[in-house]
């Protein structure tokens, strides 16, 4: 069975699932009052966005389930497909979206932009990343055995491999948080990174990484719809900590998860461009490198409106997810 085919079978389907969702859920965020705060240090433009309601997560993660298990069951039955590492990245993407989920009513409740503290964030990501990891090893989903891109070479990273792939996990998570702070940005950065991991599926013939790419992109596509500038909804950090998810996910059961530095290198440039503030801001005793962090608020700071960066943004994802696909292609 073509994994191809079932991808353009499962994207439209999680498309139209996550429109239908965000259409339903939008008025009653508005009736329950789900706005978002912004923050006083932000860009000042952006407090005509208060009130835009949040927690829109909710509706590229019902498309994603409902999709996901009755294709999964579907494969499982059909042509006996394992899909353990497709269930085993979605678990570890609905738990940082129930992390975000908290984090978001918390905001909610108390009518401020500042929800869980950043200890107990990562208290709880740990914890998921943790068991994420184990579980793949335990299921023989991975191996301390690395191919490194470009090179066409293996390396055994030995025990070294369980502590660099939990610091990957968190800091893509993470990244894909602090990307979500522009109209329409990580929707569409997530979406053509779904759609590099969907290509990838069918050069390796990976059944997993089909269904979990497919929703990826269709979900996120389904949400830009609504989330594109001017935005109607925001996902909130139920969206962007299950999207960071899901993407992290791909890339550990993809087979080459180093990739994941080339086609979601927006994500890494943003989270690379906050340390770097705060570092060169405590260096210099209160200078700072970029006008804004992240670096699209600095894009912002220099003029450029959302949506220019959104699209800049999106093609340099789209760029460098063909030179990860490229390098597939060509063996090395």
């Amino acid at each position: 069975m073509d994994t191809l085919l079932i991808g353009l079978e499962v994207f439209p389907i999680c498309l139209i699932l996550t429109m239908a969702t965000t259409q339903i859920i939008l008025p009653r965020l508005r009736r329950a009052h789900a706005g978002q705060y912004i923050l006083e240090i932000g860009p000042a433009w952006h407090k005509t966005k208060e009130g835009t309601p949040t927690m829109g997560g909710i509706a590229p993660l019902c498309g994603t389930i409902v999709t996901g298990v009755i294709f999964a069951l579907y494969l499982s039955l059909r042509i006996k497909a394992d899909m353990t590492p497709w269930l085993l990245t979605l678990l570890f993407a609905l738990g940082n979206a129930c992390v975000g989920m908290v984090d978001d009513l918390t905001k909610i409740r108390h009518a401020k932009n500042q929800g869980l503290t950043p200890w107990q964030k990562l208290i709880l990501q740990s914890a998921l990343a943790v068991a994420f990891l184990l579980l793949l090893r335990i299921r023989g989903v991975v191996t301390t055995r690395l191919p490194i891109p470009f090179f066409g070479i293996t390396l055994d990273f030995g025990w070294f491999w369980y502590p660099f792939f939990f610091l990957v996990l968190i800091w893509f998570v993470n990244c894909a948080n602090l990307t979500d702070g522009i109209d329409g940005l990580a929707a569409s950065v997530t979406g053509v990174i779904g759609i590099f991991y969907l290509l990838m599926a069918r050069k390796t013939d990976n059944m997993s990484l089909t269904l979990t790419a497919a929703t990826l992109a269709g979900g996120a596509f389904g949400f830009f719809a609504f989330n594109r500038h001017p935005a109607k909804i925001f996902m909130g950090d139920t969206g962007s900590l299950f999207f960071g998810g899901l993407i992290s996910g791909c890339a550990m059961i993809s087979g080459s998860p180093l990739l994941l530095f080339l086609t979601a290198f927006v994500f890494f440039i943003e989270g690379v461009s906050v340390v770097l503030q705060v570092v060169w801001f405590k260096l210099t005793h209160g200078k700072r490198l970029f006008k804004m962090a992240p670096l699209h608020h600095h894009f912002e700071k220099c003029g450029m409106g959302e949506w220019t960066i959104t699209l800049l943004f999106t093609l340099l994802t789209a760029l460098m997810s063909f030179l990860a696909y490229w390098g597939i292609a060509n063996g090395i």
